[in-house]
């Protein structure tokens, strides 16, 4: 006993003491302190299932007598069209068959392989996005659908394929692509009446293209539209910042403009006013002018026609200090209803013009809306 008392003595003091538990994690379980991660994402390893095409159960059949494996459980999860299409098919031995035309055997396959991994090439879609635009709408894939829609508009659209994609987008209803497209084709109209798509439609859709030609005049007259009421605006504030001016020199004096017997004062400032420029010369040459008399002088008449539209936006005649003001005045009721009417258009428009740009630095405004003056009232 005694010697077995001593071996144990000697074996429990060479015997190394039993390493502590690993401690426990959030769910009381023992952990290693180790963690290890796997470098095979999930949609590779779905790559790999339809790249090896284990134990698949679909054939697709496609152009060129290529065919394509895939799994039924995929391919009806994420296409109800070609769910469908399994439900209906025949099966041969351990495949059911189906059949995708029209496009590429390697378009169809990057279309199954994203139904698989939701994922594409950017060379893949560089090179096959029509076709897989086609496919998602008719499968009805909307997620890809709107993946090829916003790589055509950001760096696969040009002046060159505009009009295929115009087309399959307007079948695809993808309405802002469509409406991308029209824009471009009609910002470079010329280029892409030349291309091969533009040929292609005229012999295959003879009534889009004349759509096309008729909104490219709708918008080469509304272009045209839009210049003539731009210059014309111009005009009519040139006219109303003259009639600034006209009250600017009358009433307060510009300090750029002195007797007409006098030189320019050429250290003098410039005036803030910028028709006042306009109109130095002219009121000089009115004063001066010895056929002051309308249709005797151009210059003269020009001014005649500042005065009395002048006259017709003063509120205030008897204290206006602009010459003729109040002799305008008394004239309006003497004309003859044809010139009143243009007289009222071009008072309207030319307080308009002025509205669109900015408030005035004298309130003409004002005074056109004052109840002194019913005649302008009448014109607004």
């Amino acid at each position: 006993m005694g010697r077995i008392d001593l071996d144990c003595v000697r074996l429990s003091n060479c015997t190394p003491a039993v390493p502590p538990l690993p401690p426990k994690d959030t769910h009381g379980r023992h952990c290693s302190g180790m963690i290890y991660h796997t470098s095979t994402a999930p949609w590779s390893l779905w790559e790999r299932l339809f790249d090896e095409g284990y134990k698949a159960d679909v054939m697709i059949c496609t152009d060129g007598a290529g065919i394509v494996y895939a799994h039924a459980g995929v391919l009806g999860m994420a296409s109800p069209v070609i769910r469908g299409m399994i439900r209906k098919s025949t099966r041969q031995g351990c495949y059911r068959k189906i059949s995708i035309h029209g496009v590429p055997y390697n378009a169809v396959r990057v279309f199954i392989r994203f139904l698989y991994s939701s994922s594409i090439e950017e060379a893949e879609m560089e090179e096959y996005a029509l076709h897989l635009l086609v496919l998602s709408h008719v499968y009805v894939v909307p997620q890809l659908k709107r993946m090829c829609e916003r790589r055509l508009e950001h760096g696969l659209l040009n002046w060159e394929n505009a009009v295929d994609v115009f087309q399959l987008a307007l079948l695809c209803d993808v309405p802002r692509l469509s409406l991308i497209c029209h824009r471009l084709i009609l910002a470079n109209f010329k280029v892409v009446s030349s291309s091969d798509g533009w040929k292609a439609m005229k012999q295959s859709h003879p009534i889009l293209e004349k759509e096309l030609l008729e909104s490219v005049f709708d918008e080469e007259n509304r272009r045209k539209e839009r210049i003539r009421k731009r210059n014309e605006r111009k005009i009519y504030l040139q006219l109303h910042e003259a009639m600034e001016a006209l009250i600017h020199i009358c009433r307060d004096g510009c300090r750029t403009i002195g007797p007409h017997d006098q030189d320019f004062c050429k250290d003098q400032q410039p005036c803030s006013f910028e028709a006042c420029k306009g109109l130095e010369l002219l009121i000089r040459h009115f004063a001066s002018c010895k056929l002051r008399v309308p249709g005797g002088c151009v210059h003269c008449k020009r001014m005649w026609q500042l005065l009395e539209l002048h006259s017709r936006l003063c509120s205030d005649s008897s204290a206006c200090r602009v010459p003729l003001c109040r002799n305008f005045k008394d004239r309006i009721q003497k004309q003859s209803k044809k010139d009143e009417k243009k007289w009222r258009i071009l008072v309207k428009r030319t307080l308009r013009a002025k509205s669109i740009n900015g408030a005035p630095f004298f309130s003409l405004e004002a005074q056109i809306n004052s109840s002194s003056c019913p005649l302008l009232m009448g014109s607004q």
